[in-house]
């Protein structure tokens, strides 16, 4: 064994010569894993409400929004091949829809809503993982897909009939101009945690809302996805370019402008609490190393009247500020994973998902995070031993026996 390391392992842990010194030790451990569990939750819930808010955003809405300055948009059949020709290669799907606002109303309840004609096939998937109650069925036709927030506003459940009231040609209902009006069946009711589109968002097929909104084979917009989103804006000025009146394109950053630039501001405070975290563990490393020095000083002093060189001094404190460092990080890895899984196990902290958009803490487990915090600390651990380690190696062994 290492002469340093074997030295610093019995200044350490040794509880015959100094059981003050090892509680301290101990003391200096837990320091140094709570900050490192610390950290790793808080940079693992930053990132799940970033991937979770984004995801859920995406599965409801697209990575690029092409809608109309006017009422619709002409004939999606003729339109897709000149808007796919413009994407090539970079595009992953594109779905046309039609939406409007309306009225539903149930035998109990009444409520206005977004419905959003789409073709079965499409934007269904994120859906499919949030559903509660029933199926996904609009592709039968006159069946209605709405938010669990939305079935409770209308006391309403899977197999209830429900009624769809839209405007005609925009304009105010009157004798000369009744409402679109259409029965539909609840087929499936979901739940994304996301009050706005729990509470009002109502998926039909294509055809269904084409029909109920009198439009013919005309649509409100298109749904496009990209095969890498690091190009979300270019691809969006590209069509912004091509596309002239009636179109307006929009990417998923600039319509959820608020929840992004929300959730850019959740990270403003990450510098200052890893600022903390930093300080409070190269204290607990000075502090306790300066210690040892100061109790092992006439040590120190045999030591080096043996022949240890000023490297080897230096290399024991290095040594146990290293074996602190490492312990504290390996208990902080598994306080923080503990944690973390009890939580998305149990959900025992929940959240108002008027406030956060989500009615739970969302935990995003990264080998990334929980590395980059352990090497990051580790680090500043190592550079925190310098200093105790210096000014042991620079202890006279003459003055220190003589002293004794």
């Amino acid at each position: 064994m290492v002469f340093p390391f074997y030295i610093s392992k019995r200044f350490t842990f040794s509880r015959k010569d100094s059981k003050f010194f090892s509680f301290i030790s101990v003391i200096s451990i837990i320091g140094i894993a709570l900050g490192v569990a610390t950290l790793i939750i808080a940079l693992s819930i930053l990132k799940g409400f970033e991937k979770t808010i984004t995801n859920k955003i995406i599965d409801f809405d697209s990575h690029i929004k092409l809608t109309s300055l006017i009422k619709t948009l002409p004939d999606y059949h003729t339109q897709l091949p000149r808007i796919e020709s413009l994407l090539g290669n970079n595009l992953l799907e594109i779905n046309p829809y039609a939406s409007s606002l309306a009225i539903i109303t149930s035998k109990r309840g009444t409520e206005g809503i977004n419905i959003i004609g789409v073709m079965p096939q499409d934007r269904m998937r994120g859906i499919k993982e949030n559903i509660t109650s029933g199926k996904i069925m609009i592709d039968k036709g006159e069946s209605i897909l709405i938010g669990k927030k939305l079935a409770d506003k209308i006391y309403a459940k899977t197999g209830d009939k429900v009624t769809l009231f839209t405007l005609n040609n925009d304009k105010i209902p009157s004798a000369e101009n009744m409402p679109n009006v259409k029965n539909f069946v609840i087929s499936g009711i979901f739940e994304s945690g996301m009050a706005e589109y729990d509470d009002a968002y109502a998926y039909i097929s294509l055809k269904d809302a084409q029909s109920l909104l009198k439009m013919g084979d005309n649509v409100n917009g298109y749904d496009i996805r990209v095969k890498d989103i690091t190009k979300i804006d270019s691809l969006t000025d590209l069509l912004r370019e091509k596309l002239r009146y009636p179109y307006r394109s929009a990417s998923i950053y600039e319509l959820h402008k608020n929840i992004f630039t929300w959730i850019d501001l959740q990270k403003k405070p990450i510098p200052i609490v890893l600022g903390l975290i930093i300080i409070v563990a190269v204290f607990n490393i000075i502090g306790t190393l300066l210690m040892m020095v100061l109790e092992k000083t006439s040590a120190i002093g045999i030591l080096k009247s043996l022949g240890a060189s000023r490297s080897q001094v230096t290399g024991i404190f290095l040594f146990q500020g290293i074996v602190l460092a490492i312990a504290g990080i390996i208990l902080g890895n598994v306080i923080g994973y503990l944690i973390m899984e009890i939580q998305l196990r149990y959900n025992i902290i929940t959240l108002p998902s008027s406030v956060y958009f989500m009615s739970t803490v969302p935990i995003y487990l990264s080998a990334t995070i929980f590395g980059g915090v352990s090497l990051l600390t580790l680090l500043l651990c190592i550079m925190a031993s310098i200093i105790p380690s210096y000014i042991a190696s620079r202890i006279k062994a003459v003055s220190t026996i003589r002293f004794n």
